[in-house]
């Protein structure tokens, strides 16, 4: 099996979209990671992803689409509260979990009563949902658990061997670099479930440790282990690296602005991953202050099952 990239010009995008209407699966940038997508609508064509993936039914995906007025036909209801972020963020690195409509399979859900909608912010993204006119299931284009891919070699890399003649849409480096934003707006308050780089003023945060409650059904990004390369990987203080740094150890230093460690670090884990040279990835903890808390969020779930992982 292999993956074929290409450059998403309009004979690239209508082989997409022919694809996605005939329930094939089509690799796609948007500006967080590259997703996985597949007909939001046709069960059949979304277990595809799990299998592809090997993501466990229990964790659900987001549904991509061209526009608000896209998003309120898939949701029961369409609260104020939603229509004032989907206003002010989108497109973007937002998710908006609301009560599903029927039209939504439960494939997509995890069985659950809410659906996870966002409006991607990249060209190549919206130009496929034009071309196919449907709504997109898309998690990140990678084997489940595993680093997420902010190219479209990274893509080829995890899922070539899995699918058969995969089509991946090249539209170059993604420029947030990690998951969106995931909020919940089906209570009183809107509820951060998973935290991107969009920050929100007025918006509850659940602690991001608290995966096992009801609300871990309602948006991917909650399991314990997740974004992980295969190597161990620890997060230490600077002023340890010296005392627990050991021969093999491939060394990562964030750099100082959330918004530009973001977009390199899941390229820097891929990067130490592949290196033979390197036999644990160590990081460098970034600062503790909340513009970096999905990037904190991130680095934990990766160094979740590494032995001797020590967060600052």
């Amino acid at each position: 099996m292999t993956a074929r990239i290409r450059p998403p010009d309009a004979s690239a995008l209508a082989e997409a979209a022919r694809r996605l209407r005939a329930g094939a699966l089509v690799a796609f940038p948007t500006e967080t990671v590259y997703g996985l997508g597949a007909n939001a609508l046709d069960a059949s064509a979304v277990e595809r992803i799990f299998v592809a993936k090997g993501r466990p039914a229990s964790n659900p995906v987001i549904v991509h689409v061209e526009s608000e007025a896209a998003a309120r036909g898939l949701a029961r209801r369409w609260p104020a509260s939603a229509a004032r972020l989907a206003e002010a963020h989108w497109p973007g690195p937002l998710t908006l979990v609301v009560e599903r409509s029927d039209a939504i399979p439960d494939v997509v859900t995890a069985g659950g009563p809410t659906v996870a909608l966002r409006v991607p912010a990249h060209p190549v993204a919206l130009a496929l949902l034009r071309a196919c006119a449907l709504p997109l299931a898309a998690p990140s284009a990678n084997r489940s658990e595993s680093i997420s891919p902010t190219t479209a070699q990274h893509v080829a890399e995890s899922l070539g061997p899995w699918i058969e003649d995969l089509l991946v849409l090249d539209g170059g480096p993604c420029r947030v670099g990690i998951e969106s934003t995931v909020v919940d707006v089906t209570g009183e308050r809107p509820v951060v479930l998973r935290p991107g780089m969009l920050r929100l003023e007025n918006v509850d945060e659940r602690p991001s440790h608290a995966a096992a409650t009801p609300f871990a059904a309602r948006s991917p990004g909650q399991m314990a282990r997740h974004y992980a390369p295969g190597k161990p990987l620890v997060i230490i203080d600077d002023a340890a690296l010296a005392r627990v740094g050991r021969p093999g150890d491939g060394v990562l230093r964030l750099p100082g602005s959330p918004d530009q460690a973001a977009t390199r670090l899941y390229a820097e884990l891929h990067r130490l991953d592949a290196d033979p040279a390197v036999l644990r990835i160590v990081v460098v903890s970034p600062p503790d202050a909340p513009a970096w808390a999905a990037i904190h969020d991130r680095l934990r779930r990766a160094a979740s099952a590494s032995t001797g992982a020590a967060s600052k």
